[in-house]
């Protein structure tokens, strides 16, 4: 039987950290979102507001052959990121900002509803939630070139998107981890716990843990 987790979260709120733990710990399948094979990227970094719809469009597109991949697979399988997020997240924000302009995002909008036709949404979203202040200091720490000059009001305007879309998503069993001091990685009682919340959401298709 098939069934999908999928992670959600701001930047440097731990969804790869949370997706490579789920994969070691159940033996299920992970999926990443292609973020370094987008072509444009480059582009829209230097311009935004002229790339932020090709550079939205190509997420969106790849997006949607992942999830149809995931939908193909078999037993459990778990995301990093959705392309819920893409579109309700990341597109509105430079649709906010005035990065993309209103005839690209109509078309980039109904682009997402049709998808949203053609994709089963997970069976269990978990939802890392996180502070400013931990976030600023986890992308400082990861060191990945391109975040390190993210602004924190573009930062804070995500994260009140995201809070925005958690509370009025509606398409499966949602799961909320506040991860300002979480550490399933190193403490056994918040390990522990966070398996057990997992669990008690998807039993039994996820299966007995195959490392402790």
């Amino acid at each position: 039987m098939h069934k999908s987790i999928a992670i959600a979260g701001n930047i440097g709120a731990g969804k790869s950290t949370l997706v490579e733990f789920l994969s070691r710990t159940y033996g299920i399948s992970p999926f990443y979102e292609p973020n370094e094979d987008n072509p444009y990227l480059p582009d829209f970094y230097k311009d935004m507001k002229r790339w932020s719809f090709h550079s939205q469009l190509y997420f969106l597109s790849n997006k949607f052959r992942l999830h149809q991949e995931l939908d193909r697979s078999q037993g459990v399988v778990v995301l990093d990121r959705t392309i819920f997020e893409d579109a309700e997240i990341f597109a509105t924000a430079l649709h906010d900002m005035r990065r993309m302009d209103h005839r690209d995002w109509e078309t980039y909008w109904g682009f997402y509803q049709s998808i949203l036709n053609a994709i089963k949404p997970p069976d269990l979203m978990i939802y890392l939630r996180c502070s400013m202040r931990a976030l600023r200091k986890r992308i400082k720490l990861r060191g990945r070139k391109m975040e390190q000059d993210v602004p924190l009001a573009y930062l804070k305007r995500l994260d009140k998107l995201y809070e925005a879309w958690i509370n009025s998503y509606k398409m499966s069993d949602v799961l909320i981890l506040e991860t300002d001091k979480l550490d399933y990685i190193h403490d056994l009682v918040h390990r522990l716990d966070v398996m057990e919340r997992i669990e008690s959401m998807l039993p039994p298709e996820l299966g007995k843990p195959t490392c402790g």
